[in-house]
């Protein structure tokens, strides 16, 4: 009970203002991710969809393959609808001659990007919009067709009854159930990666007294080449489980390269942050870096911006947004094209990184060796003071012997002889 009233005073406090701290921690973190998709499906509107009007005469003189690239490569935010030339020239003629009906519209969209809420958000706005162009049709048209076509004839009551036929491009299919996981978690486990690894390099470095047996450069040697193998390894083991479980989600040698390359170069960044970080913030408070670090970048990969209120575009600035922008844009094949923003923001998060990480390791070793200083000196003094105690506690080896008269005088017992 002693020893528990002596620490109680300063235990309790300590324990009781880290977990208030660890709640206001995961509280405010939780209310950032949820308020990045407060009121999202509010936001459809913000989505881009150009639409193209070939049936006017005067865009269909335009060579439709030129145009059919520029539609392609405008699929960033939203998709693309266009109505093919001469469409309702071959709809009237379906409905005179019984001729077959051509395609009316052909929309375009990316499957690949932020797969769940482009399907909700944009493919399916699209068909709504092909349903009102039909529903449009019929209130405008529907009369006079009735009564001027021959709708006992079977190819005219199909091209009556389905008026707007249009045809979907995709431009990449991504329906494998694990599309679910590319922005989401696929996102988290770099950061968790290397920051584990980061606590077994430092334990296993302190174990080892390599902070204060080998010099600053020795330790940034071995932690540079320890970095780039682990973090190689990584993202080679990641883009492999991705690929395994990819179903039928056609994709080619190439881009499986670009993926690791571009997985290699995230993992590194964060690397990079828990080198730095580690070295200037206590092992206790680390929690508060790693969650946080981890909420606000996969804050700014789980929806698009365009569903987000416009705070928290921010998120541009982070390396796993920007990461996953260029890996939508491998797997598409060149659609979405934000390498001029992509590449700028992550290797300047790396080439910062590095140099910084330089000084954390000169940091890191200097206060691991004047740590270790302050022990030897804080051991020699311990001992001495031992030393010093012993010495004083020590009686002289006749002691016993001698006794003290009444004036403090020490007289040497005589022995007697007995004769």
């Amino acid at each position: 009970m002693g020893a528990w009233k002596e620490i109680r005073p300063r235990l309790l406090p300590a324990v009781i203002t880290m977990a208030l701290l660890l709640q206001i921690l995961f509280l405010g973190n939780m209310c950032y991710l949820y308020a990045t998709q407060f009121r999202s499906t509010t936001r459809y509107h913000n989505f881009n969809v150009l639409y193209v009007d070939y049936d006017g005469g005067i865009i269909g003189n335009i060579p439709n393959q030129r145009i059919f690239e520029k539609l392609y490569a405008a699929v960033i935010t939203g998709g693309a609808i266009y109505t093919t030339e001469d469409g309702s020239v071959g709809l009237a003629s379906a409905l005179a001659n019984e001729s077959s009906l051509p395609n009316s519209l052909t929309y375009i969209w990316n499957g690949v990007r932020y797969p769940v809420f482009s399907q909700a958000a944009v493919y399916s706005n699209m068909l709504k919009l092909i349903e009102t162009t039909r529903s449009t049709y019929y209130t405008n048209n529907g009369s006079s067709v009735a009564t001027s076509a021959d709708l006992s004839n079977a190819a005219t009551l199909q091209a009556f009854l389905n008026p707007i036929h249009a045809e979907e491009i995709n431009i990449k299919d991504t329906e494998q159930g694990t599309r679910v996981f590319y922005n989401t978690v696929s996102m988290v486990m770099p950061i968790i990666q290397q920051f584990f690894f980061m606590l077994v390099l430092n334990g296993i470095s302190t174990h080892f007294e390599a902070f204060t047996k080998l010099s600053w450069k020795a330790n940034g040697l071995i932690r540079a080449i320890a970095s780039i193998l682990y973090t190689f390894t990584g993202s080679l083991l990641m883009t492999g489980y991705i690929w395994a479980f990819r179903e039928s989600w056609e994709q080619q040698g190439s881009q499986f390269v670009l993926t690791w390359i571009t997985m290699w170069l995230l993992t590194h960044i964060n690397f990079l942050f828990f080198d730095i970080t580690t070295a200037f913030i206590p092992i206790q408070f680390m929690p508060f870096i790693v969650l946080t670090w981890v909420i606000l970048n996969v804050s700014s990969t789980i929806t698009p911006f365009e569903l987000s209120p416009g705070f928290f575009r921010w998120g541009y600035a982070l390396p796993s947004h920007e990461a996953y922008e260029v890996l939508i844009q491998i797997w598409s094949r060149g659609c979405n094209n934000r390498l001029y923003r992509a590449l700028p923001i992550m290797f300047s998060w790396w080439i910062v990184g590095v140099p910084v990480a330089v000084y954390a390791m000169q940091y890191r070793c200097k206060t691991a060796v004047a740590a270790q200083e302050a022990l030897d000196r804080a051991g020699l003094e311990n001992q001495s003071e031992k030393y010093a105690t012993t010495n004083e506690t020590m009686m002289p080896v006749g002691s016993s012997r001698r006794e003290s008269d009444q004036n403090g005088d020490s007289v040497e017992a005589i022995p007697r002889h007995v004769a």
